[in-house]
C-alpha cells in the first residue's frame, strides 16, 4: 500500500506538505497542491481515515439528527447539508428519531456522546438544556435548524410572518372567507410550527378586519391524504358557506386540497384558490402558489456555521433568520363575483 512518504518523494515536498495539501487544511500554494494531488492519484494513494483521526483528533464526521426521514422538508435539509459537507471532506452520520422517544434518548445519551462525530446539526428539534449541555461538555459544536434553542446558533424561518404573507396574498385578491388546513396536535411539538402558521393566518385576517371562524380551520397530518380529507370537509359545505380560498400549512396538504376540490367538481382557482408553504418539488407541476423557504439552503448554511468552528479560516454566515418569498402560480385568483 502506498504511504504518504512515497507521495512526498514523488511530488518533491515534505510529508507535512502532503498532509496539508490532501486535507485542505493549512497553507499550501495552489501549484503545490495540484502537484501533490497528481502524485497521489498516480500512485493510487488513499488517505487513511484512522491515521487522520489520530493526527488531528477529528473524525471528519458530522451527526445530523432528524425527527423524520420521509418528509420532504427534512430530505431537502439533509441534501443541502450533505452536499456542503462532502465538499468540505466530511462524512455524515444520520440519526432518525421517529419513534416513541427511545430513539431520542439513545442518540443524545449514548450515540452522540461517543466521540464518533465532530459536531451535530439538529433539525426541527427543540433540544433540552440537558441535551445541549452534554454536547457542549464534550466540545462538540452544535447548530440548530428550525427554531431558537438557548445557547445554540440556530437558523429558522419566521413561520408566523410566512403564514401571514400567504394569507395576505389571498386577502389581496379579494377573498374574505379563507379556510386554513393546519397541523394536528401530533405535529404541534418541537417549535410549534403548526401553531405559528395558524397565528400568522389569524393575524392577517385580524389586520384585515375579518374575525377568525373556527369552523374554517381543520387539522391534518402534513400529508397529501391528510390535506385531501381536511379539504373534503371544508369544501363539501353548501356554496353560500363554502370557503373561496384555502391556506394549507404545507404544500403536500395543499396538493390534497387541490385534488379534493377536483373530486368535488370544483375548479381551482375559479371556484376555490389554494396556497401552501414550502415550494415542494411538485409545486410547479400542480401550479401551486406557495411560500418558498429554501430548506436545502438551510442545511448548507448550517454546515457553514459548523465549519467556522471546525476549520481554521472559515467564516460563519451572518444570516440566522432564513429568507422566504411568495411564488405565485395558477392556483390562486380573484373570487367569482357573487
Amino acid at each position: 500500500m502506498v504511504n504518504i512518504a512515497e507521495v512526498a518523494r514523488a511530488a518533491g515536498v515534505s510529508n507535512a506538505t502532503v498532509s496539508r495539501a490532501l486535507s485542505g487544511r493549512g497553507s499550501v500554494s495552489p501549484v503545490t497542491r495540484e502537484r501533490v494531488i497528481a502524485a497521489a492519484n498516480e500512485l493510487g494513494y488513499v488517505v487513511s481515515q484512522a491515521a487522520s483521526t489520530l493526527a488531528s483528533g477529528r473524525n471528519r464526521n458530522v451527526g445530523l439528527v432528524l425527527p423524520f426521514l420521509d418528509k420532504w422538508f427534512f430530505t431537502q435539509v439533509l441534501a443541502g447539508a450533505q452536499e456542503r459537507l462532502m465538499r468540505a471532506g466530511y462524512d455524515v452520520t444520520l440519526y432518525n428519531l421517529e419513534g416513541d422517544g427511545f430513539e431520542r434518548r439513545e442518540v443524545f445519551e449514548n450515540f452522540l456522546l461517543r466521540r464518533r462525530v465532530d459536531a451535530v446539526i439538529a433539525v426541527s428539534l427543540e433540544l433540552t438544556e440537558t441535551e445541549v449541555a452534554h454536547l457542549h461538555a464534550l466540545g462538540k459544536p452544535l447548530v440548530g435548524v428550525g427554531g431558537p434553542i438557548d445557547g445554540v446558533h440556530t437558523l429558522a424561518v419566521d413561520d408566523v410572518r410566512a403564514a401571514r404573507l400567504a394569507t395576505e396574498h389571498l386577502l389581496g385578491l379579494g377573498h374574505t372567507r379563507i379556510a386554513h388546513i393546519g397541523g394536528d396536535t401530533a405535529y404541534d411539538v418541537d417549535f410549534h410550527l403548526p401553531t405559528k402558521r395558524r397565528h400568522g393566518y389569524e393575524e392577517a385576517l385580524s389586520a384585515a378586519g375579518i374575525p377568525a371562524d373556527p369552523s374554517l380551520v381543520v387539522g391534518a397530518d402534513f400529508t397529501v391524504p391528510g390535506g385531501y380529507r381536511a379539504a373534503k370537509q371544508l369544501l363539501g359545505a353548501p356554496a353560500d358557506t363554502r370557503p373561496t380560498a384555502v391556506f394549507a400549512a404545507s404544500d403536500e396538504m395543499a396538493f390534497g386540497a387541490i385534488l379534493a376540490a377536483r373530486d368535488l367538481g370544483l375548479v381551482v382557482p375559479q371556484d376555490v384558490s389554494v396556497v401552501g408553504i414550502d415550494d415542494h418539488d411538485m409545486a410547479e407541476f400542480f401550479g401551486l402558489t406557495t411560500i418558498a423557504h429554501f430548506p436545502r439552503r438551510q442545511g448548507a448554511l448550517a454546515v457553514d456555521v459548523l465549519m467556522a468552528e471546525l476549520e481554521p479560516g472559515s467564516v460563519a454566515p451572518s444570516e440566522t433568520s432564513m429568507p422566504f418569498e411568495l411564488v405565485v402560480r395558477a392556483s390562486t385568483a380573484r373570487p367569482r363575483p357573487e
